[in-house]
């Protein structure tokens, strides 16, 4: 199913360059000179090279890379607190690079918000005045932006606080103010970089928590910026892993895990549980023999199953609707005593999965079962493929194949 969200930002060919030299850096960065020789020859730092991506509406896009692979400086290039030396970035098709700086305070005003590191809050405010500044700053009354603050307070979780002071409350608690005062300016576009990196693992990671049920709500367009694989994964619809500069990739955890660009995602990735990221729908099998229960009896199931060389088979209605399996000897006995229909051996209390269940969900289900699981669709329940119990072992050991059929062949010999 192709996804129809409008493009939201569009980045192209971005390019920063820090130093004096700027020009004469970017013309040989132009020519295929490498970062390291640009320093050498301007004392310029490359700080982003060429990028390209695109952004959807309503999705959460995390930009990551280790320290000083430019992601930080990527997101700031969005806004333009980093001027970017060449390339585009497109916001709903208008260029925000061209924009005067009148034009984009507005745009920072009221369309992108951004969540720092660090929490910036004002030290001798209120949390209710903090999460307000935003639209104090804008010029909003009173009234009317202390009503949008204790809103957006409330979405984080932190009614009841607006009259303490930032020193009263935790780290945690602390960066929520940060994202009510974000989220206070209504924006179209949030930005967050490195919003969790400061704080504790647990605190962390009730963030993550609350930043996803946040995105159910309100369904903005989020940038985030991180140099944690395991939180990019956990919270990132999309994700561009970037190296000195350049993006690497971008694509799902998924996408990302099955086909790495090069070397250095691959490396990047390699100790990520891929139990808890592949799906069925990366594994299942979409070219596969079935058959339908009104149209096929006996005589026709057993020819196809001997000519696929299976013992089993799964059976659908004239919808495609799954609903459960036959066994080759089961059948056989059906065509001995001349039945027409298959439905007397039907084995319709079977487990059958959706296109989203990961290997970790999947491998309870194949427990003292020996047949494939279906998949299903969620809404019409229309069959959609099969995840084999060897595709399964393999993504959950990383054994290869030929390893796995010895094991299963003695394990017939047990």
């Amino acid at each position: 199913m192709s996804d129809k969200r409008k493009i939201k930002i569009h980045v192209e060919d971005l390019t920063l360059i820090f130093g004096k030299r700027k020009q004469e850096a970017l013309k040989l960065l132009q020519q295929g000179v490498s970062k390291d020789e640009i320093l050498k020859k301007t004392k310029c730092t490359v700080g982003v090279n060429k990028a390209n991506l695109e952004i959807k509406e309503r999705e959460i896009f995390v930009i990551m890379g280790l320290s000083g692979s430019g992601k930080s400086t990527l997101i700031r290039c969005l806004n333009r607190l980093n001027e970017p030396t060449a390339g585009k970035v497109y916001f709903d098709n208008h260029d925000i690079t061209r924009e005067t700086n009148k034009e984009l305070l507005e745009t920072r005003r009221t369309k992108m918000s951004m969540v720092f590191q660090k929490f910036g809050l004002l030290p001798h405010h209120t949390i209710l005045e903090n999460a307000a500044f935003g639209l104090e700053i804008r010029g909003e009354e009173k009234a009317k932006r202390e009503a949008r603050a204790i809103q957006a307070l409330e979405t984080v979780g932190l009614r009841g606080y607006e009259a303490q002071y930032p020193s009263e409350l935790s780290g945690g608690m602390q960066q929520r103010v940060g994202l009510a005062r974000a989220l206070a300016n209504d924006p179209e576009v949030l930005l967050m970089d490195e919003a969790f990196s400061a704080l504790d693992p647990l605190i962390k990671s009730d963030m993550q928590d609350e930043l996803l049920q946040i995105q159910n709500k309100l369904h903005k367009t989020i940038v985030f910026i991180t140099h944690d694989l395991d939180e990019a994964i956990k919270i990132g619809d999309r994700i561009a892993i970037m190296k000195d500069g350049v993006v690497e990739q971008i694509g799902t955890a998924e996408e990302i895990l099955n086909n790495p660009a090069s070397e250095y995602v691959e490396a990047f990735v390699e100790k990520v549980d891929r139990k808890t990221i592949i799906t069925a729908e990366s594994l299942m099998f979409k070219k596969f023999t079935f058959a339908e229960i009104s149209k096929e009896g006996p005589k026709s199931i057993i020819r196809k199953m001997r000519t696929g060389s299976l013992d089993v088979l799964p059976i659908v209605d004239s919808n495609k609707k799954f609903l459960g399996y036959v066994w080759l000897k089961d059948v056989l006995k059906l065509e001995k005593e001349k039945e027409t229909s298959v439905s007397k051996v039907l084995k319709d209390e079977v487990p059958s999965v959706y296109t989203t269940y990961t290997v970790e969900d999947m491998l309870p289900l194949i427990t003292g079962i020996k047949y494939p699981l279906a998949v299903v669709d969620e809404e019409s329940g229309k069959l959609l493929g099969i995840v084999s119990q060897t595709s399964l072992i393999i993504e959950a050991t990383r054994f290869e194949k030929a390893d796995i059929i010895e094991l299963k062949e003695k394990a017939n010999e047990i």
